[in-house]
């Protein structure tokens, strides 16, 4: 019997903030590629996400959720989502079975009804913690018409389940192809940005109410002593302001201890080495209005 041709697809996922995009990917790889939080736009980049199977590679672009805003760092954040459903092969669009589709979910479905014919797949995410996904069924078919019902799923990605027959209607689509990782990769992701990653997640779990989309991570060193296997890193959380800098470091360092614990017990379980994180803030004034520090934060 001749075998059969591998499929090969670069898939943008695309959805409102909070919808669960991170987590399916996380799901979906089997290993953690996305971080993950309950603050809404905890992703700031198009992060990749590799499938291997025996039907071929699915490359998973994990991209910011949308909405509407006029702000210098949200529509930067919304052009990489949009740049992404158009480069890529596929578009995965991710609802909110516990939400009712609103502006948001308009203006989404505005962006993707020229792939609704041929290159989208919606997967309809939280029906754990929802009895009535009928409205949002409802809602694809008026905005999608084109988008063919038997392309809508079902799911929950905290708990995987659904996942399976949406994979499959994935590699169907796909067209043949030759990988483009080796099949070693779940993710082609540079070291240092999965450990700002990293820290990063930390930092805004534990910080939601205060200041979460007023810090990202900087690495300011790194080094690795082959002869021990071992990774130190030096990094900074950047905050907006001097006040905010007290809010990061705690009463006596008890916060910043925090993070930096949390955050070691997340990369030693991710990286074969051991990792030592020298974690410290400091303040980049108005850091979210500044176009170089946006393009690298965003672009990498």
């Amino acid at each position: 019997m001749q075998p059969a041709h591998k499929k090969a697809a670069f898939v943008a996922v695309v959805g409102r903030p909070s919808a669960g995009k991170s987590t399916l990917v996380n799901q979906i790889c089997g290993e953690k590629v996305s971080i993950v939080s309950a603050v809404p736009q905890t992703t700031r980049n198009a992060i990749r996400g590799i499938v291997n199977r025996d039907q071929g590679q699915l490359v998973f672009i994990d991209t910011p959720g949308r909405h509407k805003s006029e702000k210098k760092f949200n529509k930067k954040l919304s052009d990489i989502s949009g740049r992404a459903a158009g480069e890529s092969d596929m578009v995965l669009y991710v609802l909110d079975a516990s939400r009712p589709p609103g502006p948001e979910e308009a203006e989404i479905t505005a962006l993707l009804a020229p792939f609704a014919a041929d290159r989208l797949i919606a997967a309809i995410n939280k029906v754990d913690v929802s009895d009535d996904y009928s409205p949002v069924y409802a809602f694809l078919e008026q905005a999608l018409p084109a988008l063919e019902k038997s392309r809508c799923f079902a799911i929950s990605a905290k708990n995987n389940t659904g996942i399976e027959p949406l994979l499959a209607a994935l590699y169907d689509m796909a067209e043949e192809g030759e990988p483009f990782y080796g099949a070693e990769y779940y993710t082609d992701q540079e070291v240092d940005f999965r450990i700002a990653e990293i820290i990063r997640e930390q930092a805004i779990n534990r910080m939601r109410q205060e200041i979460p989309h007023a810090l990202y991570v900087e690495i300011a060193d790194a080094e690795f002593n082959e002869a021990e296997q071992k990774l130190w890193v030096r990094a900074f959380i950047v905050v907006e302001r001097e006040s905010q800098k007290g809010m990061v470091v705690g009463k006596g360092g008890a916060m910043i201890k925090t993070i930096r614990l949390a955050a070691l017990k997340e990369l030693r379980a991710l990286f074969d080495w051991k990792i030592d994180l020298d974690l410290r803030v400091k303040t980049g004034k108005d850091w979210r209005h500044n176009d170089v520090i946006l393009r690298r934060i965003t672009e990498k």
